[in-house]
Parts: C-alpha cells; sequence; structure tokens
C-alpha cells in the first residue's frame, strides 16, 4: 500500500504541470490581446484618411513586368541536384550552377533579399524548367511596375502602367490600369525561390523569411515602354509619377553606350513631368555599381520620394558617402540605426548642388521586416503621414499572409516595447503604447512617423511585398 509520502509526489507533479499550463495560457492571452489591441490602433489610424472619390487619384507607373514562378528555393535546388555551397560568396551575376549555390549561401542564412542576372541561358532554362515538376510551384504577376499598378489601383486609383506584357499578364490586371506599351508573346520569367524562418539547406539555416530571385531578362532591362508611356502620359494628367524595375538593368550585357542612352532618356521623361506632379523612385536590389552611380545622375535627383528597404538604404548610402555599395547589411536593424541613415540621406541627397529641373528629396519610406518609418519635409506636397505609415504596416502583414483579413493568431511582434529615436547618447525614447502604435514627431525641417508590422508567421509569399508596402504608403500620400 502506498505511503502518503508517496502519494504527495505524483499529485504535487501533477499541480506544477497544471500550473504552468495555467500561466502559459495567461501569457497567451495577454500576449493575444495585445496584438488584437494594436491591430484594432492601426486600423483606425488608416482610417482616418481616405481618398476623395468625386476624383480617383491618378498615377501613372513604369517600368516592365514578367511572370513570376514562385517555388520554395530549398525544393528547387535540391530537385534540380544543386547542392549546398559551404563557400558562400556573393556574385554581380550568375553564370554557373557553382556560383548560383554560393550566392544563394551568401543571401539565406541572414534571410536578406537577393535578386540576381543569370547570364546562362541554359542554366535559367533548367532551373524554369525544374521549377514546372514541383508541386507546389505557383504563377503570379511580377514586376515593381505591374504588382505596385494593381495595389494602386485595389486602394481605389486610376494607373497608366508603363510596360510590354503578354496578353497573359494584362489578364490578370486590374480594369483601372491603361497599358501604354506594345504588347508581346514571350515575357519575361523570373524565378523567386522564397524560404520561411528556419529553413534549413544543408547545414544553412534561414533567420527570417524572404527570396532569392533570377531572372534572364531581355524585354525589361531595355525599358523598351517608354516612349509609349510618356507619350500617353501628359493627356493622362497623373497626380504623382513612380519609377521602378530599373534593377533589370544591373548586369546586363548592354553595347557600348546603350544603358547610358536609355537612362538618358529615362532623364528626359522626369524633366518633362510639371514640378507640382510629385516623382517617386522605388529602389531594389542593385549590385553593380556603375549603375548605382547612374542611377544618382539621371533619376534620383529628379525624385521628390524614394522608398527602400534594410538592404537598399545602407547600400544607396554608402555609395554617396563612399563611393563604393554595401550588398549585405544587417536584416534585423534597430530602429535608432535606421533612422539616423534616413536622416543622413535625407540630408546628403537635399544638401547637393542642384541641376535645373532637379528637384529637392521631401519623402523617404523604409520598410522593413519590424516597422514602417516615413519621413516627409514640412510643408511638401505629401500628406496623411500618419496614416500612410499605418496603411504601410497592414499592407505588409495583408500581402505577406495572403489576405485582406488580418489575423493576429497568425501574427507576432518583432519591435521592441520601446525605441530610441537616434543611436546619439541621452536621445529621446519612445515607449510602444498598443492604443497609439504609431510614433509621429517633428524634428528640423521634416516630420517622422513609424509603425510596428504584424509580423506574418504563415507565409504565403514575400515576393511583391516591398512594392505593396511602397504603393500602399504612396496612396494615401498623394
Amino acid at each position: 500500500m502506498a505511503t502518503p509520502k508517496a502519494l504527495c509526489v505524483p499529485v504535487l507533479s501533477l499541480l506544477a504541470v497544471l500550473a504552468a499550463y495555467w500561466y502559459r495560457q495567461v501569457d497567451d492571452d495577454s500576449l493575444q490581446s495585445r496584438l488584437d489591441s494594436v491591430l484594432s490602433s492601426l486600423l483606425r489610424a488608416e482610417q482616418k484618411a481616405g481618398l476623395d472619390f468625386h476624383r480617383p487619384p491618378r498615377v501613372a507607373i513604369g517600368f516592365g513586368g514578367c511572370l513570376d514562378i514562385i517555388v520554395d528555393g530549398v525544393a528547387l535546388l535540391d530537385e534540380a541536384g544543386i547542392e549546398p555551397s559551404y563557400n558562400p560568396i556573393h556574385h554581380n551575376y550568375i553564370e554557373t550552377e557553382a556560383q548560383l549555390a554560393e550566392s544563394f549561401a551568401y543571401f539565406f542564412p541572414p534571410g536578406a533579399a537577393s535578386e540576381r542576372y543569370v547570364s546562362n541561358e541554359t542554366l535559367f532554362k533548367k532551373l524554369v524548367d525544374t521549377s514546372k515538376s514541383l508541386s507546389e510551384m505557383r504563377w503570379a504577376l511580377g514586376g515593381n511596375a505591374p504588382v505596385m499598378a494593381n495595389r494602386l489601383a485595389t486602394e481605389g486609383c486610376d494607373v497608366l502602367l508603363g510596360g510590354r506584357l503578354s496578353p497573359e499578364e494584362i489578364s490578370v490586371l486590374s480594369e483601372r490600369i491603361t497599358v501604354a506599351g506594345e504588347s508581346i508573346s514571350d515575357p519575361d520569367i523570373h524565378l523567386i525561390m522564397e524560404y520561411p524562418t528556419g529553413a534549413k539547406w544543408g547545414n544553412h539555416m534561414s533567420r527570417r523569411a524572404n527570396r532569392y530571385i533570377v531572372h534572364s531578362d531581355s524585354h525589361n532591362p531595355m525599358i523598351d515602354s517608354l516612349e509609349d508611356f510618356k507619350s500617353q502620359l501628359e493627356n493622362f494628367n497623373p497626380d504623382l509619377l513612380v519609377i521602378g524595375g530599373l534593377q533589370m538593368m544591373d548586369s546586363f550585357p548592354f553595347k557600348s553606350g546603350q544603358r547610358e542612352s536609355r537612362l538618358k532618356a529615362m532623364q528626359e521623361l522626369l524633366l518633362s513631368i510639371d514640378p507640382k506632379i510629385g516623382s517617386h523612385f522605388e529602389m531594389a536590389s542593385f549590385v553593380e555599381q556603375s549603375l548605382m552611380k547612374d542611377l544618382l545622375e539621371y533619376v534620383i535627383p529628379y525624385s521628390d520620394s524614394l522608398g527602400m528597404n534594410e538592404q537598399e538604404l545602407p547600400n544607396l548610402l554608402s555609395l554617396i558617402k563612399g563611393g563604393n555599395i554595401t550588398v549585405l547589411s544587417d536584416p534585423y536593424p534597430r530602429v535608432a540605426s535606421i533612422l539616423d541613415q534616413m536622416r543622413e540621406l535625407y540630408q546628403l541627397l537635399r544638401s547637393q548642388k542642384h541641376k535645373e529641373g532637379q528637384r529637392h528629396l521631401t519623402r523617404l519610406h523604409v520598410h522593413t521586416l519590424a516597422f514602417q518609418a516615413i519621413m516627409v519635409s514640412k510643408g511638401s506636397l505629401w500628406k496623411n503621414t500618419m496614416s500612410a505609415t499605418a496603411k504601410a504596416s497592414l499592407t505588409a502583414n495583408r500581402h505577406v499572409c495572403g489576405s485582406s483579413q488580418i489575423n493576429t493568431r497568425k501574427a507576432k511582434l518583432v519591435m521592441d516595447d520601446s525605441f530610441s529615436v537616434s543611436r546619439e547618447m541621452g536621445s529621446q525614447r519612445i515607449p510602444f503604447k498598443e492604443s497609439r502604435p504609431v510614433s509621429c514627431w517633428e524634428e528640423d525641417n521634416y516630420e517622422i512617423c513609424l509603425a510596428p508590422v504584424l509580423v506574418c508567421t504563415e507565409v504565403f509569399q514575400t515576393a511583391g511585398g516591398g512594392d505593396n508596402i511602397s504603393a500602399a504608403g504612396l496612396v494615401l500620400q498623394i
């Protein structure tokens, strides 16, 4: 017969388990309540500013377009027989399977977004053919301009899109979009190699969900819809001009002087726009230093607004300050670091000597996994910064989770409970408030707004995230 002491031990163990379960339930309920509060507050902030439906905003956006093949990156490499490389190397473009493995191994562990041109057509065809054999492969409309155009149309804008698209691509565009550019039968294809947080490839493990993109474009690098776009622009009478997709020129084998000629044509387009019409340039994963320098001459000085992510911001800043680019940066940057970089970029670009027709930068939007930050000059044409920042944050979850309705049980907060506005000693520290998650404040001649992102934990798609986020942020600021 068991003694009272012997019976006490399992009873105490059971009580300990029950207590631990109860406390865990309390913690889970508390976290869930916090996420729900943040969501409802962000929705209220988003809804404080709306569109004037008497006249929908008109946005002209270029350039290019493609069909995206979206696959699991690790599954594709395994199926193609490309083994993990333990010699991570950054390559400006891809010629061999070994270079692809080395490049993927470089960006995969930190979970940094990357896009590379494949100069070997045989290799690219092999990757595309292999992707079609994967059970979870799917097609989607791709390219910065078409993706942003669809988001702008979804949010209530009328859009003029510059791009040479196939009938298949045009069929998935919103009816609010007018395409400027001759139709083509052989669209460019981009292979989107996605992976979730914690994915494994050999001994490599990803720290966050992201994608590695490869392409072998022929139409997009030439910006061959530019002339058609320009001819329709004046009659369209836009409120905003958006330029994107220029990373397709990166590492492309142009003939001598060909790329510069196309960028000069782009410059002429930007110079033809009424200064009262806003001009936004969407950055991307640029690796060719000479192209970045060309953009600093022909495109960026003619843009009122710039959009970029946590990799592209230090890349551009490094080029301006030291003449070099930064291929890989911290995928989880602190708020203070991003804000300091934004201030520095803003001041550097505004302090440069301006030629006739050039514009002063008045808006910067940086999107990261954890938060959205928008900086706007006081007295500029950009309005509703607080609501725009909230909308950008909510759009990040909506796109990545693949649902217009946000489910907080499939979300988490990555941002800290408070953040410093700068890395300088004694800088102001702003607490995170669930009831007012968007923090806005003024400095010098600009305002900054920052909002946390309800990070999607069940990823549907990361590709196109930045395009959707930037477009959504612009909608409320026109």
